[in-house]
């Protein structure tokens, strides 16, 4: 908004400092001076208001307060008492009906008689044309005037233009309420606008005579003619007016005030200083009484400011009388500062301020920001409770990432379909009630399905895929009682066409990971289905195992049977582990047990054993370990047999046995010898049978 510095100085007693200077002091403390340029005699300082002060600074009365504040200057008003002619009584003119209290929370009016409406004085005009505004005349000018000195906007009707009241001459009847729909209104500039429920509009009772808020009508315009006029001063829902603004495409000074909230206080002192000078400048007599819409007053807020707090928050010692001095500086009173608190109320027209660090950032903001000394925050910096859950889950992630997997994230939610592919009983799944797909009909019982999905999806792009995820799964607790138990799973996929040796290289990616986790007396069970599960024939049941900690059940490894595969037109061997996450997170350690890499060369050795079927592959690798000794490094099982040409009731084990010293190279025999034994003892066992 430009502003007129000579106008500025009319409110301040002492000298402003020049121009630049105080551009400069009202930048660094209020608001951002864009540009300043010298008009004749006057200077012309184009300042940014922002909109949490455009409520009273839009005005050269708001700034001047401002200046006075920066400059230690004492702040003056010129006087606005109008002279009322007791003869003429406002009541019997005017009449004012406003039908939503909430659209428009105060309606002033005042009646002035007999103005004579010419040139507005050269003063006027000056200062008019500095804030880029168009003398147009007297009376009109005045309500400028006025808008750009107080930041209130008014508006001026021809009394004798406007409708008479039903109930007689001369009472005229102003009604403040919604458009009609596809009512219209010719403004002041001849432009004719379509109106709708979304405008207020001034009106009397036959036609709009303004757009509330926003321009004045063509149909009560101030003329050369004009004798007798109802001066308007207002306040209007600032929503109401951008809305009405934006939908009829016209944005004008007023509307500009009214969007950013006026003090609906503003509304009477604004009326009386136009009342004033247009029986002053026109020479016309103001009715007495001034008609009044008001049904809830705004009062000043009180706040009380705690000069500790300050101190704290600010960080520095800004003393007692300092902080009151700056305060009653823009206008805030202070009461009751005996103690270490203060009692401010707060004017109405500064509607930016409601609590106590509003208060302290005016303090802080006329003391100086620049005053303010950097210092690091005193605190106490507790660190975090480590969430164990995050913490595992980046490092299975990053350690399945490195093995050459990629993450995949699936909707939680399976169709009919892949519930039947997958055998899975509709009854025992969480259905839905309002799904936004049938795609999404229940909650998944597994990761395994969605994941499938996925392989055979990319299958037509790829020969290999490795995949995982990270998720939880829904079922119905087993007690009937309709709850849902959550749990959170990890599952990988090893997906190859025409591939052949999947299980063993997920079994060593499943060892890896677990390793990696610190999980140490790993074993692989025989795969047990529950009762709930027997149903559940998703699996090749000879290439499938329970994985084991101890005697705890944490996971499952197995390949996918021929039947799901073919139903989901997947061709290709598909392996999978299932891990539960939250078993996973609580065996975890970080701690790892050093061994150092032997500089000594290993030696494979394979076994191959057939043994009773209901015989544990644990039973026979703890007694290889247990027999081979520290020369035992590690013992890999890479091959489960059951087939027709086997004895019935007989399966066959192959293992892979690695032999490797940590202090020399072992010698043949020694290896031979070290092998041999191990047969010797695993052929004392009733039953079992080395395959040679």
């Amino acid at each position: 908004m430009l502003f007129s510095y000579s106008w500025l100085q009319s409110y301040v007693k002492r000298k402003l400092p020049r121009p630049k200077e105080l551009a400069e002091l009202l930048t660094m403390h209020s608001f951002e001076v864009k540009s300043i340029e010298k008009r004749a005699k006057d200077w012309i300082l184009d300042i940014d208001i922002l909109p949490n002060r455009a409520g009273d600074c839009l005005s050269h009365i708001g700034v001047a307060r401002e200046c006075c504040a920066l400059t230690g200057s004492k702040f003056q008003i010129p006087d606005s008492k109008v002279k009322e002619d007791k003869t003429l009584k406002v009541k019997n003119f005017v009449e004012i009906e406003v039908k939503d209290k909430k659209d428009c929370p105060r309606y002033t009016a005042r009646v002035i008689i007999g103005v004579k409406v010419g040139p507005s004085p050269k003063w006027i005009k000056e200062k008019l044309e500095a804030c880029g505004q168009r003398s147009i005349n007297n009376v009109v000018d005045i309500t400028n005037y006025v808008m750009l000195e107080t930041g209130q906007p008014l508006h001026a009707f021809d009394f004798d233009k406007i409708e008479a009241n039903k109930r007689g001459f001369p009472q005229k009847k102003i009604i403040v309420r919604r458009a009609k729909d596809k009512e219209k209104i010719i403004t002041l500039d001849n432009e004719e606008y379509g109106l709708n429920e979304d405008v207020l509009v001034i009106a009397d009772e036959k036609e709009p005579l303004a757009i509330a808020g926003i321009k004045g009508g063509k149909k009560a315009e101030i003329d050369s003619r004009t004798k007798n006029i109802i001066l308007e001063s207002a306040n209007f829902d600032p929503q109401l007016i951008r809305k009405a603004s934006r939908k009829i495409n016209l944005k004008t000074d007023s509307s500009w005030h009214f969007e950013n909230g006026l003090d609906p206080n503003l509304a009477e002192t604004a009326i009386n200083r136009a009342a004033f000078l247009i029986s002053k400048i026109a020479k016309g007599k103001v009715a007495q009484g001034l008609v009044d819409f008001y049904p809830k007053k705004v009062l000043s807020k009180k706040i009380r400011l705690d000069l500790e707090y300050l101190k704290s928050l600010l960080g520095i010692d800004i003393s007692r009388k300092e902080a009151v001095k700056i305060l009653e500086s823009l206008g805030l009173k202070v009461k009751d500062y005996k103690l270490r608190f203060l009692n401010v109320e707060v004017p109405t027209f500064r509607l930016d301020i409601s609590i106590q660090e509003d208060l302290i950032e005016e303090v802080a903001r006329i003391y100086g920001f620049q005053k303010l000394v950097s210092r690091f925050p005193q605190a106490v910096l507790v660190p975090p409770k480590r969430n164990l859950e995050i913490f595992w889950e980046k490092i299975i992630k990053d350690n399945l990432k490195e093995a050459g997997f990629f993450e995949n994230y699936n909707y939680s939610f399976i169709n009919e379909k892949t519930a039947k592919i997958f055998r899975y009983n509709l009854n025992d799944l969480i259905e839905i009630k309002n799904p936004v797909s049938i795609e999404y009909k229940y909650l998944r019982p597994s990761l395994i399905p969605n994941l499938l999905k996925n392989v055979g999806y990319n299958f037509r792009y790829f020969n290999k895929i490795k995949i995982f995820e990270v998720g939880k799964v829904f079922n119905q607790l087993a007690d009937n009682s309709k709850q849902i138990a959550e749990k959170k799973m990890l599952t990988g996929v090893i997906a190859e066409k025409g591939g052949e040796d999947g299980f063993y290289q997920l079994k060593g990616v499943v060892d890896l990971l677990l390793q990696k986790l610190g999980i140490s007396n790993i074993w692989y069970d025989q795969y047990q289905p529950t009762p709930e599960e027997s149903d559940l024939d998703i699996w090749n049941p000879k290439r499938c195992a329970e994985i084991k900690i101890g005697q705890e059940e944490i996971g499952f490894l197995g390949e996918i049977s021929f039947k799901i595969l073919r139903d989901l037109d997947i061709e290709g061997e598909l392996v999978v582990f299932d891990f539960d996450f939250e078993k996973l997170v609580r065996i975890s350690s970080e701690e790892y047990e050093y061994r150092p890499l032997s500089k000594f060369p290993s030696a494979v050795r394979d076994l191959a054993i057939l043994v009773p079927i209901k015989v544990k592959v644990i039973e026979v690798l703890n007694k290889i370990n247990l027999i081979g000794g520290k020369l035992v490094r590690d013992v890999d099982l890479f091959d489960i047999y059951e087939g027709e040409e086997l004895p019935e009731g007989k399966k066959n084990l192959a293992f892979h046995i690695i032999y490797q010293a940590e202090d020399r190279t072992l010698s043949s025999e020694e290896i031979e010898e070290i092998h041999q034994k191990i047969i010797k003892n695993l052929e004392k066992e009733q039953d079992w049978e080395i395959r040679k």
